[in-house]
């Protein structure tokens, strides 16, 4: 039997045994696999996979290392047919069997239809469904986002689930191409009849009348004139309308309206469709969506030109990070034009080369480029991107039915030398003019990546790392390196097993053949990409030294500095975990709720922190009984900080840490800037368990407000600094929150957004233009200027003296306001997270009545965090009462306030009176429990 036909029956008889439930992702078996398997050398095995592969025989799925299985075995499982010729493949779910869901469900086609548009999605379905004809919809959203598409998705699920024929029209009008001609647009709109104005000689049917069994898009629809617009609410209500000339609305059609706009729901020209639309659907905007949708979204673009060229594009990563770096208002469209433009230059460029055309970093016009100068601001979102791009050097973007002929295999090249990851780096951030502390930040994030995708232990079951590596280096090395691994893991105290000692032993034989051909380490730029203090550069010195005692050469201060990045980068992943923050406290959502709300103001729901509710009626041991088996199925070995309210929850330490035998640590009376202060020192610091155990008992909540008379500083450009740890999550929320006090106050100042990183440094260049008004955030700076903690301005308190400070120097006064603009805005973007079928613009009036009423019944006044609470869960339980889903009250309502119930159902009169919605008994007791 021949070689080749060996390694096909191998890969043959191993496809047909992989079990039905591991078809996910990269399957396959990798060269390395065979060749241990049949004892023939990897250059050869890999020489026939990829023989095999251009013969169509296996598909190959990309990544490191390639993978490879048998086409007709994949086919067969998933029930589908493959285009004879080369596959290859990123992962099994890219093949969609027979598009079945596509046919039931247009919206699987939409990136983001199960993340951050699963509520749009609902939303749409729960329109197109309901009973008898729909519901007029009202798409809402910035420039770009997919407004239109997501219009068509909807008219397609309604055609899938047959409440439109299969030759029902989808209509769409711009209503901003005639906003400056009303007449012109209505007639457009509704049709005319002969005569109606100047130049109508014949009657005209118009779009209503075109759209009758289907969907009518009116895009802009806020440019309707108002007649045009009571006409169209007339026709939504009626389903009757007239064409322009006509007296009387004599006309039918059955057609569902489709509205979309790029102005804020909340401004004077849209007020009136919300009021008058039932269904408003908010379509995020890009830079808001996740890190894995803005990347999908981007592969999916460059193969729709892939596609267009009829070429394979190869797309630098670096290029990659520029354009998810660059993502801003202009959104999906924005972005789609910028990867055409791209893709046309690339073209021209490589015209001459048959194989593919290649997106490199060097042909992104300037405004891209500086989008990986903004990424890089960001290490962790530069750290996730570089991860998810696994480590390679490009994207490989195939159109359909041809195979990129770049490299042979990757188990074909070098197998590891950090040199070339770095100089290769470098150049490439040089030749843009970036700034020497941005390349440190990002070689130093490139190596950490480029390390841990290095070394799979799931690469090669069939060998140890030794035996991997005696393929490469001699076995002297391999001893030295063997020592120096086991002595980094005492010195540490961390783990550092196969990873490191892979990568050390081949990064250390490319050392020592430079010495040997007496060149030079190149790149002194990347000295200071490692603290000076830490220690991995403290050990990175240690192990210069005896490199230097052991192979008799000098070690010079740059390869400590790569060895320095490899220890910082080859820690085994078990361990990498973090501190756990465990929220307990009593009551039903009291945990929850204050961990929310904290997340919400840091700005980042996806930490280590963890909330468990105890009420009243449930036993102590079962609350431990559940905290126990939840921790068992996190990460915990660093730690676990309980932050519990009182009584037995504040003795659930000593237990917990028995059972699971880890260190735990207990701060008592916990409260919101409590929970803030514990995430941020986790988050942010990297704090071990017991500094901030000793740092929280020592918080007594954030500063207040440290205003310093006599420094005036005479500057025209006045500004206000909003805080938080990144300067784009809390602190743009915060800028907005932020800009329309000031705009109510009748000042309108510039707020800037900072992070935390060179808080000082980026606050001194902005003083040095401006005068800073006021810092609002999550920490007080250094700098003598005006202070306001997060939750001062939650609780009301700080909004005062915000306004105080920019219109006490106008010597103007604000108009009092019945409530508070924070409230208003927590409330709002809590509602519509947890809304679909009610408008959280049309429910928060009612609720901020309702709470205004309570509070004059009760005759005291409601803290902010406690009024919030308070409303979100009243909007949700008007929902619920919509929704038939009601919550059953099962304590005892005996030991609730009589007065506090009372209260409740008086202020709830308001829902009877405009909604037709009577609250639940059990609801009022939830919310009796609250207060």
């Amino acid at each position: 039997m021949k070689r080749e036909e060996r390694i096909y029956e191998y890969i043959q008889a191993q496809s047909r045994e992989l079990a039905q439930d591991d078809f996910k992702g990269r399957i396959g078996f990798d060269a390395q696999e065979v060749a241990s398997a049949l004892d023939i050398l990897r250059n050869n095995v890999s020489k026939e996979l990829n023989s095999l592969y251009r013969q169509g025989l296996l598909v190959k799925f990309l990544g490191r290392p390639v993978r490879y299985f048998d086409k007709d075995e994949l086919a067969s499982r998933l029930g589908v047919t493959f285009a004879p010729g080369p596959c290859q493949l990123d992962a099994v779910e890219d093949i969609r069997p027979a598009d079945a869901e596509k046919t039931t469900n247009p919206f699987s086609r939409l990136i983001g239809a199960d993340r951050s548009l699963k509520k749009q999605v609902e939303q749409a379905k729960a329109a197109i469904l309901y009973p008898p004809d729909g519901l007029h919809t009202l798409i809402v959203g910035q420039t770009g986002v997919g407004k239109t598409l997501f219009a068509h998705l909807m008219f397609e699920y309604g055609k899938a689930m047959h409440r439109f024929s299969e030759d029902a029209p989808f209509v769409t009008f711009n209503c901003a191409n005639y906003y400056n001609n009303p007449q012109l647009l209505i007639s457009h709109v509704f049709g005319h009849v002969k005569g109606a104005f100047t130049g109508a000689d014949t009657a005209k049917a118009g779009l209503v009348e075109a759209a009758d069994g289907g969907v009518l898009f009116l895009d802009e629809i806020h440019r309707l004139p108002p007649e045009g617009q009571e006409m169209i609410f007339y026709f939504m209500d009626t389903g009757t309308f007239n064409r322009l000339g006509e007296t009387t609305r004599s006309r039918q059609a059955k057609v569902l309206i489709i509205g979309a706009t790029t102005e804020d729901p909340n401004s004077a020209l849209t007020k009136t469709f919300v009021r008058r639309i039932p269904n408003i659907i908010t379509i995020r905007p890009l830079s808001e969506r996740t890190l894995d949708e803005k990347l999908a979204i981007i592969r999916l673009m460059f193969q729709d030109e892939a596609q267009r060229v009829k070429k394979p594009i190869r797309v630098g990563v670096e290029s990659v990070k520029a354009l998810v770096g660059s993502i801003g208002s202009g959104n999906v469209g924005q972005l789609k034009s910028n990867i055409k433009l791209l893709c046309a230059q690339a073209f021209l460029n490589g015209i001459d080369n048959p194989k593919y055309i290649e997106v490199d970093f060097k042909i992104l016009p300037t405004q891209l480029k500086e989008g990986l100068l903004t990424l890089s601001a960001n290490r962790q979102a530069l750290m996730d991107l570089t991860k998810r791009l696994g480590g390679e050097q490009f994207l490989a973007i195939l159109p359909p039915g041809r195979e990129l002929q770049l490299e042979d295999d990757d188990e074909a090249r070098e197998p590891f030398n950090l040199y070339q990851v770095v100089e290769d780096k470098v150049d490439l951030l040089k030749e843009e003019g970036i700034s020497s502390e941005l390349i440190k930040q990002i070689v130093a994030t490139d190596v950490n990546v480029y390390v841990k995708n290095l070394y799979n232990k799931k690469n090669s079951v069939n060998m140890t790392t030794r035996e991997r590596l005696l393929k490469i280096v001699d076995a002297s090395l391999i001893d030295f390196s063997e020592e120096i691994s086991l002595y980094v893991q005492r010195r540490m105290n961390r783990s550092y097993r196969d990873r490191f000692l892979y990568a050390f032993s081949l990064h250390l034989s490319a050392f020592l053949k430079r010495v040997k051909a007496k060149e030079t380490i190149p790149y002194t730029e990347i000295e200071g990409a490692v603290p000076q203090d830490s220690l991995c550069l403290s050990v990175a010195m240690e192990i210069g030294a005896r490199i230097e005692q052991h192979y008799r050469i000098k070690v010079p201060r740059v390869e400590v500095e790569y060895i320095a990045l490899l220890l910082e980068s080859a820690e085994d992943d078990e361990l990498e975990d973090k501190i756990v923050i465990l929220v307990l406290a009593h009551g039903k959502t009291t945990a929850s709720s204050m961990l929310e709300v904290a997340q919400r103001l840091f700005g980042n729901t996806e930490n280590s922190t963890l909330a468990v509710d105890m009420p009243l009626d449930v036993k102590p041991q079962d609350i431990l009984d559940k905290i126990t088996a939840m921790m068992r199925a996190v990460r915990c070995q660093k730690g676990i900080l309980i932050l519990a309210d009182m009584g037995s929850l504040c003795n659930f330490g000593t237990l917990l840490s028995e059972r699971l035998k880890v260190p735990v640590r207990t701060v008592d009376m916990v409260s919101t800037p409590l929970i803030l202060e514990a995430m941020r020192k986790v988050e942010v610091t990297g704090m071990d368990l017991d500094a901030v155990y000793d740092s929280l008992r020592s918080f007594h909540g954030y500063e207040a407000l440290d205003m310093t008379e006599g420094e005036q500083v005479a500057q025209a450009h006045e500004v206000i600094v909003t805080i938080c740890s990144t300067g784009q999550g809390t602190a743009l929320k915060l800028k907005a929150l932020v800009r329309d006090i000031l705009r109510q106050a009748g000042c309108l100042l510039e707020v800037i957004p900072v992070g935390l990183v060179n808080l000082e440094d980026r606050l001194a260049e902005i003083a040095a233009d401006h005068r800073i008004v006021a810092a609002v955030g999550m920490k007080k700076p250094k700098m003598r200027v005006p202070f306001i903690p997060l939750e001062q301005l939650i609780d009301g308190e700080g909004e005062t003296i915000l306004r105080e400070l920019v219109t006490g120097r106008r010597h103007t006064l604000p108009a009092p306001e019945k409530h508070s603009l924070v409230v208003k805005k927590l409330c709002e973007e809590s509602l519509q997270k947890f809304l679909t079928y009610l408008n959280p613009a049309k429910v928060l009036p009612l609720l901020l009545s309702f709470d205004q009423q309570l509070e004059a019944c009760l005759q005291e006044k409601l803290p902010n965090p406690l009024r919030i609470r308070l409303l979100v869960h009243c909007g949700c339980a008007l929902e619920r009462i919509v929704t038939r889903t009601p919550l059953t009250y099962t304590a005892d309502r005996s030991l609730l306030p009589v007065e506090k119930l009372t209260a409740l159902q008086e202020s709830a009169k308001v829902f009877e009176e405009s909604l037709n919605l009577s609250i639940p008994e059990d609801e009022f007791c939830f919310m009796a429990e609250m207060i």
